[in-house]
């Protein structure tokens, strides 16, 4: 378990990502975390014993990498990230944990 954090304080949400190294998708995932000056909590589904299984099960069975969940939920992976992003509701979440 890796825990980023930057300087946000009205960061409120909870934000937990599942990744495996040499990803692009995770990467590309924790970028635009970083450039929102989100602190997430970073697992490495490869190096970490039985966190793949943990993310499977909450996930809903999912079984690819980043799975990203703010304040519990779920919310897919690096595609679904962006689209929350571009849609204006990003942002919401991140500081209501909504």
């Amino acid at each position: 378990m890796r825990k980023a954090v930057l300087k946000n304080e009205e960061t409120l949400a909870n934000v937990e990502i599942y990744t495996s190294p040499f990803c692009g998708y995770c990467h590309r995932a924790k970028v635009l975390l970083h450039e929102k000056g989100v602190a997430f909590t970073e697992f490495d589904v490869i190096s970490t014993p039985g966190k793949r299984e943990e993310m499977m099960k909450r996930a809903g069975g999912r079984a690819t990498v980043p799975q990203i969940f703010i304040d519990g939920k779920g919310i897919g992976g690096c595609d679904e990230l962006h689209a929350l992003d571009a849609a204006g509701r990003l942002d919401a979440m991140l500081k209501n944990g909504a």
